[in-house]
């Protein structure tokens, strides 16, 4: 029995040793992690960012470049006998600041994959200045080293919204791409996030050798090992930074926007959001505070009000209503509908402005006459010999909004943009149960549920001008050495036909010269244009949209003023303004001071919540 024992005692004494061989053989051999600590007691790696690509407009100006910056990092394990009052007064952090970032960073759910063997990010972009204090002291300083780094910078103060900014990477964009460590930035908004991956480049690295005490060597043999960055690409816009100030000018003091495109390519020449904010004020440590300012701002100066805002688009929507109802047959074009001051119907009311009744559909909108869509819409939602029902009726008239680009994001190469509401027959029964063409008949003329966004409404103006297709609207013209994505290059065919384009296309052009857009007409170029005066809780809200030449046209454009009154109050000489500047290169005289006048013209929004 005594002889079995020793046996099974020597048995188990022999398995832990085995295991304890094997178990260190996977942490020498295989473990990634062992062998990360192990290179990195050898070995330096130390990171070297690639240049982030530069921004131009698309006449060469330069937007967006980089300038030289400097992180100081951290490696925990490496840290000897700091003199932290020392190591605080010369990058000037209280010592309070110095344990809080200390903390940070060790914190393993704020700081994923933390490593006390690795670089942590100790202080961001820091400048030239602290960097050579810095750098003088850095010997008494074990543990901590300098990053070179860029930060980006602005050459403009316009178009912030459209080219967004950088900043550090959140935990999320750490997870999500493995390019990304902690510490390193990131594209947040506008194009400098759409296009991140253009703009960011590849980083390098350069490897470097260790001695026993942890001092730099010099490179690993001779640098076999280091990897040159490659910089980012180059971006050209589509934008015209004057067309774009000029546009930021005129909406001063307002809210709303202005979204110029052009025509025959898609390129959006303008995009302005008002409020709008100093790109500058996003450059560098002062990011992060800025931002929360405007964030508690309410008149909410980072809402991109152009893409992400959503609006009634009023009566710049009759156009849409006027090439559906000519390619179902509802009418021709000499087809004549009374107006005696409105569309009234059944004890159904919607008003209308003094104009000649009975009129057809050309003078119709050269007036913008609410009764004769109204009429429209009434017909062919109630007409049984072309649909069973008034579902049918309404699907068909939702897929003609839907080719036209409403209802649906456009594509556009910008974050945040919203799809506005064009409602369909499902919605109607499940919000009115029952329902007739009179429940409904306000959208006939853009109120009631139907919203837009901006460029949506600038979009169909572009539509107009190709005479029945659009190109996705971009705001990025070229990428260097690269192309743009095969879908802001396609035509998108409405389902009306070219012919029905002539008659809304005579309509717009009445419209400007005796209609509700005189003040666009100029004798240099023929304008097309359509006004809007959006009902709203508080004051109506302005707008316009047109284009310019009516023949080969070279701009499409929407204005949207909210609270603006009359679309003849703000939305068409602003966007007169705007044309002018766009086509001519530069303003008269004349409309310089009439710019002037615009760009006085506050709007008393209060300090009412949004």
């Amino acid at each position: 029995m005594y002889e079995y024992r020793k046996f099974v005692l020597a048995g188990i004494a022999l398995t832990i040793v085995l295991c304890y061989i094997a178990r260190l053989a996977f942490l020498q051999l295989t473990s990634e992690e062992y062998k990360s600590r192990a290179n990195d007691n050898a070995f330096f790696n130390n990171i070297i960012f690639p240049a982030r690509g530069v921004i131009y407009d698309r006449n060469g100006e330069l937007l967006v470049y980089n300038q030289p910056a400097y992180d100081i990092m951290v490696i925990m394990r490496e840290i000897n006998h700091l003199d932290t009052l020392d190591f605080c007064n010369t990058i000037g952090i209280t010592k309070a600041q110095f344990d809080e970032r200390m903390e940070l960073i060790k914190d393993r759910k704020k700081n994923p994959g933390y490593s006390t063997y690795t670089q942590q990010l100790f202080l961001p972009q820091i400048c030239a200045e602290e960097y050579g204090v810095f750098q003088e002291k850095l010997f008494r300083f074990h543990g901590f080293y300098i990053r070179e780094r860029t930060i980006r910078r602005y050459a403009t103060d316009h178009g912030a919204h459209i080219l967004g900014d950088v900043a550090e990477v959140s935990p999320a964009d750490v997870e999500k791409d493995e390019y990304y460590s902690p510490g390193d930035f990131i594209g947040k908004q506008g194009v400098e996030r759409s296009y991140e991956q253009e703009l960011r480049g590849v980083k390098g690295v350069e490897v470097l050798l260790r001695d026993a005490r942890g001092r730099i060597q010099g490179n690993y043999r001779n640098g076999a090992f280091d990897r040159k960055p490659v910089p980012g690409k180059n971006l050209t816009l589509s934008i015209d930074t004057k067309l774009q100030a000029l546009g930021e000018r005129l909406m001063e003091g307002k809210m709303g926007s202005i979204v110029a495109i052009e025509p025959s390519t898609g390129e959006i020449l303008c995009m302005v959001s008002a409020p709008s904010y100093d790109p500058h004020r996003m450059e560098g440590k002062q990011r992060g505070a800025q931002m929360m300012e405007m964030q508690r701002d309410p008149m909410k100066p980072m809402l991109n009000r152009a893409i992400s805002g959503t609006y009634p688009p009023g009566s710049t929507f009759k156009i849409s209503q006027g090439l559906t109802f000519l390619q179902e047959g509802i009418i021709t074009t000499s087809t004549a509908y009374s107006c005696s001051h409105g569309f009234r119907f059944a004890g159904m009311k919607v008003g209308c402005h003094a104009h000649g009744s009975p009129l057809p559909l050309i003078p119709a909108i050269a007036t913008s006459c609410n009764s004769y869509f109204c009429w429209g819409l009434f017909q062919m939602l109630s007409n049984r010999n072309k649909y069973k029902t008034i579902q049918d009726a309404m699907t068909t008239w939702k897929d003609y909004m839907v080719s036209m680009g409403f209802g649906y994001k456009l594509g556009i190469d910008l974050p945040g943009e919203a799809r506005g509401m064009i409602p369909n027959a499902e919605y109607y029964d499940r919000r009115l149960g029952r329902w007739s063409g009179l429940s409904v008949i306000s959208i006939s003329i853009g109120q009631g549920e139907v919203t837009l966004t901006p460029l949506q409404i600038a979009n169909l103006g572009a539509t107009i001008a190709n005479r029945g297709y659009y190109i996705t609207p971009h705001v990025v013209k070229h990428v260097e050495g690269g192309h743009l994505a095969d879908s802001l290059l396609v035509k998108h065919h409405t389902k009306v036909e070219k012919k029905y384009y002539d008659a809304v296309v005579e309509g717009m052009r009445k419209a400007v010269l005796g209609g509700t857009c005189r003040g666009a007409n100029t004798p240099m170029y023929e304008v097309c244009g359509k006004t809007g005066t959006a009902q709203n809780r508080g004051h109506d809200h302005s707008a316009f949209m047109g284009f310019a030449p009516k023949d080969n046209p070279k701009i499409a454009i929407a204005v949207y003023v909210e609270n603006g009154g009359f679309g003849a109050h703000f939305g068409v000489p602003i966007g007169a303004l705007m044309m002018e500047q766009y086509i001519n290169g530069e303003l008269s005289p004349i409309s310089e001071a009439k710019a002037a006048t615009f760009q006085s013209r506050h709007i008393n929004y209060g300090t009412r919540e949004r």
